[in-house]
């Protein structure tokens, strides 16, 4: 009998509660955070829901320094252990040096004399590391003789084209493909968009750009075929935006045949995910239209995830340029590693994996700044100040989700809620 009775007043407090949390809300619309107060609510993972103490503004900027701090001190761990493999593998492993400097007349030169480095091995890393982040240079090509970053740098323009446009193009595909799937599961719509997403995942983009540039640039004339122009310092009568986007477009096609088949699916399991959330059902029974409720509250929570996806998938977008540009002739980073690999010209090779190692991390920093600003419950606290509050435990956080909505069509009539039984 006392477990029964302590189960009910627990039942009815979290009622109480709840019914408050509810009022408080319906009271706060309209107005600004400042005239409500700095509270959030939050119902992921418990019924009741949660209410966040956030704290002042100065607080936050500490907090987002010290994590700002921390993170980029972990992108340095990172970048010397990086230079560390890429430095064994250049310098330290035994290589014969006649079997990568081509037959010229500096065919004497070695690597490492022409990076003026000497010494023991942990001179010589504290050497190429110190090169780097002091000079930034890598010395020059053995093909060319041309300076390695004068290379990187003419090459870095064209596949972030490739990939930034590519990105854009993925994601206006994925977002509609993936929402209208999760709203309609398992229908024809669903099913047909789902079978095309299964082909997209399954092609490989060298086949997916051969077949794009057969048929829509060699048969029906609707796209070149292979080339670039430049989008603002055009060197011959092709440039300028337009001509920068028409012969992009069908790299960009296949990008996004390829990224946004993989976009779609999790966009469509986030959304599916978060409709069954308590908050989307309390909205909905608060009377909010679908389009509001699927705005307001489901894509902002499904999209985090994207968020973070796109921050790591860089590294793979790097990968795929590699085929993307070998197939339509493009002189980005990626057809000028295999041009230095087959003219083994280990210097350019070692620029282009240094500075897209660095660009990768500065990237993912620039990630895991913006998943803090759009995500305030993953903002680090300080100790000693306001943490989120416990749900509360019991025979409240397992209140059907029927009652829930009960409970919230009676709060918006503002009348008595019914007892806990």
């Amino acid at each position: 009998m006392h477990k029964q009775d302590r189960a009910l007043d627990l039942g009815a407090q979290g009622s109480s509660g709840f019914l408050n949390r509810v009022r408080m809300f319906d009271s706060c619309r309209g107005h600004s955070r400042s005239a409500c107060g700095p509270l959030y609510y939050r119902s992921r993972g418990s019924a009741t829901g949660r209410l966040h103490n956030q704290s002042g503004a100065g607080t936050v900027d500490r907090t987002m320094r010290a994590y700002l701090v921390r993170r980029v001190a972990w992108a340095g761990v990172v970048f010397f252990a990086i230079t560390m493999v890429t430095f064994v593998l250049f310098f330290v492993l035994p290589v014969s040096n006649a079997r990568f400097v081509r037959r010229t007349e500096f065919e004497s030169n070695d690597f490492k004399r022409a990076l003026v480095i000497d010494g023991p091995i942990y001179q010589q890393y504290g050497q190429f590391v110190g090169r780097i982040l002091r000079h930034g240079s890598l010395g020059s090509s053995f093909d060319s003789r041309a300076d390695v970053n004068a290379i990187v740098w003419q090459a870095a323009p064209v596949t972030l084209s490739l990939i930034i446009g590519g990105a854009v193009v993925w994601m206006l595909i994925a977002i509609p493909v993936g929402v209208l799937s999760a709203t309609r599961p398992r229908s024809l719509r669903d099913r047909i968009s789902m079978t095309a997403v299964l082909i997209g995942i399954s092609a490989h983009p060298i086949w997916i750009g051969l077949m794009l540039s057969y048929f829509v640039g060699y048969r029906w004339h609707l796209a070149p075929i292979n080339g670039y122009c430049d989008f603002v310092h055009p060197a011959t009568s092709c440039g300028g935006p337009i001509q920068w986007a028409f012969h992009l477009m069908l790299p960009w096609i296949t990008f996004a045949i390829l990224f946004a088949a993989l976009y779609a699916r999790m966009i469509r399991a986030n959304v599916l995910d978060v409709l069954d959330e308590d908050y989307v059902r309390t909205a909905r029974a608060k009377g909010m239209s679908e389009w509001k409720v699927l705005r307001s509250h489901v894509l902002r929570n499904a999209f985090l995830p994207v968020v973070t996806m796109l921050g790591m998938d860089i590294a793979v977008t790097l990968n795929a340029a590699v085929f993307v540009e070998t197939v339509y002739g493009l002189p980005g980073l990626g057809r000028t590693a295999v041009r230095a690999l087959q003219r083994q010209d280990l210097p350019v090779i070692l620029g282009i994996v240094v500075w897209t190692t660095i660009t990768i991390l500065l990237l993912n920093l620039i990630v895991d700044v913006l998943y803090t600003w759009l995500d305030p419950r993953v903002r680090p606290v300080l100790p000693g100040h306001a943490r989120p509050e416990a749900p509360v435990q019991g025979a409240a956080s397992s209140m059907s989700r029927r009652r829930l909505a009960r409970i919230a069509r009676t709060a918006r009539r503002g009348l008595r809620p019914p007892a806990a039984t």
